[in-house]
């Protein structure tokens, strides 16, 4: 039996399936989690990290497994997420990345050239990140509700690496993109198959969800994307629907990209903030289930106007059994934690789905 299989009736899995419940039982409560739920807004995380690199505590399977299970545990959400890191695998195979405090991730020597597609060798899970594979295990013994995993989408791995650090412009990935298309999709096929690999072997030690960051997809326009980055996040995608877990496909400023996210693939798609839930859905399409879309930032206001858009979320999905309540991208690290607490008691109180 897989970890998927053990949580089928979970309301995370069944609403990532857009399956109905009997009205009134548990899993007809629309399900919450947040992005970035373990992390520098909980003291208690605060506590355990320690000082070092990020990829440091990843490392370790105890203390990785340990935080993330600390908003669980704190929150009463329906779904944990592994805490690791979207340049886990090409830092473990030994490309140069590492991840600064209060910058995110720079690499050594940037990707710039055909030559350097030979730091991108395939990764062996059992042999790069077995700390990944056993901090998994550990979690799907402890856990009362599905693990997600996670991976990088090629395009934003792409990024990262081009650019050596965090870009608000692309400018380095737009240029090598449409200068030497030959060597962007040969470089995009290597990062697939990162994630492939990295999904796979989440999925395999127990995860039972997936989602795919394309974290900074919303950079390109929808022609853009559907030529340069859809094949490759499609490619991804089936090969964890053939895991026979559920998946969802999330980026930031995506609006005009929603419709080809859905056609990647994915069971999910995630929703910003900038787009309404029921926008979103018309855009999207009713078969796909939804995950949002509550912005992050409304979490620092009083938490009058915070109910008030957690309601109006809800009442956009309209009872749609597909609907994974979410915020439109990562807890910030200001967030009174005792205002995600209220958040999830609303969710699981008042969203309930009705068809």
């Amino acid at each position: 039996m897989t970890a998927a299989d053990h949580h089928a009736d979970s309301p995370f899995l069944r609403a990532c399936r857009a399956e109905t419940a009997p009205a009134g039982s548990p899993a007809a409560r629309v399900p919450v989690w947040f992005m970035r739920q373990a992390g520098r807004s909980l003291p208690e995380y605060r506590a355990v990290r320690g000082s070092g690199s990020i990829l440091e505590a990843i490392r370790d399977p105890e203390l990785s497994a340990e935080i993330t299970l600390q908003p669980v545990r704190r929150y009463g959400v329906d779904a944990a997420i592994l805490y690791s890191d979207i340049v886990v695998p090409v830092a473990a195979i030994g490309f140069g990345v590492d991840i600064a405090p209060g910058v995110g991730p720079v690499v050594e020597v940037p990707f710039a050239h055909a030559a350097d597609l030979d730091r991108l060798r395939p990764l062996e899970p059992e042999v790069d990140t077995p700390y990944v594979l056993e901090t998994v295990r550990i979690l799907v013994d402890e856990l009362s509700v599905p693990l997600i995993g996670f991976a990088g989408a090629p395009f934003t791995v792409a990024s990262y690496l081009i650019e050596g650090r965090p870009s608000r412009t692309y400018a380095r990935t737009k240029a090598l993109m449409h200068g030497d298309p030959t060597l962007w999709h040969r470089l995009l096929e290597r990062l697939a198959d990162l994630a492939i690999s990295s999904l796979r072997s989440q999925i395999a030690a127990g995860a039972a969800a997936a989602q795919l960051f394309d974290s900074w997809a919303g950079a390109l326009s929808p022609p853009v994307y559907e030529r340069f980055v859809l094949p490759h996040s499609r490619r991804v995608l089936d090969a964890v629907r053939d895991a026979g877990v559920p998946a969802i496909h999330f980026g930031v400023g995506t609006g005009e990209l929603l419709g080809l996210l859905a056609e990647a693939g994915a069971d999910v798609v995630g929703v910003d903030w900038r787009v309404p839930l029921d926008a979103a859905r018309a855009r999207v399409g009713d078969h796909k289930a939804l995950q949002g879309n509550l912005d992050p930032a409304i979490c620092l206001a009083p938490w009058d106007a915070v109910a008030e858009a957690t309601r109006d979320v809800l009442a956009r999905n309209a009872g749609h059994p597909g609907h994974v309540f979410n915020l439109g991208h990562g807890v910030l690290p200001e967030t009174d934690p005792t205002v995600l607490e209220r958040v999830v008691a609303l969710v699981h109180d008042e969203g309930e789905m009705r068809r």
